[in-house]
């Protein structure tokens, strides 16, 4: 029966679907979803396409008949030719932007800031002018001193000076509680949530004493911005089993907007006393999302009037009266700009924030790798965020995500497809910086 013609096309068709899923993993190499997989991925697929086609060609004419094994033979060269591809269109981005140089590539180069795993990948970049800083994180401390990152910004910076190009900017995410990807190398502070219900002169206070902690702490790594705070508001809901990586619930302050901005403006000012920036985060507000835009793409359906009376009355405030940034996340709010993620909409950065709230300070978008964002098109969504008036593009989880928007980018200012005036009022805006 093992042999019977019905068991030949039964067996042809379990051998194809490994080649098949292997195939599809070839293509989606550098998709962000499968970075942990990336490095072995590769040498996986090789080695076991070819020891596939090995035993196919060998014995595999006998069992299955000549048509049979044409297709599987077939089949299980796909995934061959895909790995190819897809990592000869990786090395030709990165080459096109490694070769690049100039005045125009160093202004575009400005708007990005990119993680990194070894120190050697960005060097080249920062001397180039083809990035405008780096973010830092847990890989790159982790097993190290805080001294060891130390010399490691500043080698960069060095490298900067020499070239005669503006400071790097250094980024990284240190708000405390659940989100402090520095620790234990720097102090582990709790979570501002933690002053909420304090009195008012106290929990200020407090706020900025763990502002001051950590802005001390920052600014002798070197890191020139901090990723906080949040200052979404919470919302008293069950436990969502679709939010596995924002976890808002957790890290947002309150649910009042007053205690929210009272508790982040006390925060803001104890970073900026250690010239540590701040950055109000994650507007359009999660706290009315139950999406996880890292994964899925996600929509507010409340009004303009609803969010201006409540969601974005912590981060009017703040970058009315502090030196805060802002982070401009992957929400779409659906009053303006219906499906397209806040930070790729000009009705919503341009219209909203720069227009109606009359805001100039630097605006920097969320993780530019999210699901709900890099779905958009990893290549194309630099250039609509540029244009939307965007200033600092964030490529945090999967930095080399970097040379494909990066050589789109630079594809884009040749062909005239930048905003030239948004592009120098952006400029404008991250001279300020330097």
């Amino acid at each position: 029966m093992m042999s019977s013609p019905g068991w030949k096309r039964v067996w042809a068709a379990v051998l194809m679907l490994p080649a098949l899923a292997l195939a599809a993993a070839a293509t989606n190499l550098y998709d962000p979803f499968l970075l942990r997989l990336r490095s072995g991925l590769p040498v996986a697929v090789v080695v076991i396409s070819l020891a596939m086609l090995a035993g196919l060609g060998w014995r595999g004419r006998r069992h299955f008949g000549r048509a049979a094994i044409t297709v599987l033979l077939v089949a299980w060269c796909v995934p061959l030719g895909a790995v190819t591809a897809v990592q000869a269109a990786f090395l030709a981005h990165r080459r096109a932007v490694l070769v690049a140089g100039g005045p125009a590539a160093a202004a575009l180069g400005r708007h990005f800031i990119i993680g990194y795993t070894r120190l050697d990948d960005v060097v080249p970049l920062a001397r180039k002018g083809l990035i405008g800083g780096i973010y830092v994180t847990r890989h790159n401390i982790r097993g190290r001193r805080a001294e060891d990152l130390a010399g490691e910004i500043a080698r960069l910076q060095a490298i900067r000076a020499s070239a005669g190009l503006p400071p790097l900017v250094v980024v990284a995410d240190q708000e405390g509680g659940i989100v402090s990807h520095l620790s234990p190398q720097l102090t582990a502070v709790p979570a501002l949530a933690t002053l909420a219900a304090l009195p008012v002169a106290e929990r200020a206070a407090k706020a900025q004493a763990i502002g001051e902690t950590q802005g001390r702490e920052l600014a002798r790594l070197g890191v020139t911005i901090n990723l906080a705070p949040v200052v979404d508001l919470r919302r008293e809901r069950g436990w969502n089993p679709f939010d596995r990586n924002s976890l808002i619930a957790r890290r947002a302050i309150a649910g009042d907007p007053a205690v929210v901005a009272d508790v982040a403006a006390g925060y803001v000012r104890g970073l900026a006393a250690n010239h540590v920036g701040a950055t109000v985060k994650h507007f359009p507000g999660l706290g009315r999302v139950r999406g996880d835009t890292h994964i899925v793409r996600a929509s507010l359906g409340a009004s303009v009037a609803d969010l201006e009376a409540s969601d974005w009355r912590p981060f009017r405030a703040l970058l009315a009266t502090t030196p805060a940034h802002l982070m401009v996340g992957h929400v779409a709010i659906n009053a303006i700009d219906p499906g397209v993620p806040a930070s790729l909409s000009k009705p919503v950065i341009d219209g909203v924030i720069r227009g109606r709230w009359g805001y100039d300070g630097v605006i920097v978008s969320d993780d530019m790798v999210m699901s709900a964002v890099y779905r958009h098109g990893g290549c194309g969504v630099a250039v609509k965020s540029l244009n939307a008036g965007l200033d600092l593009l964030l490529i945090a989880y999967d930095g080399v995500q970097y040379y494909r928007m990066f050589d789109c980018a630079l594809a884009a200012q040749a062909r005239g497809a930048l905003d030239p005036a948004m592009m120098e009022r952006s400029r404008k805006r991250l001279d300020r910086l330097s």
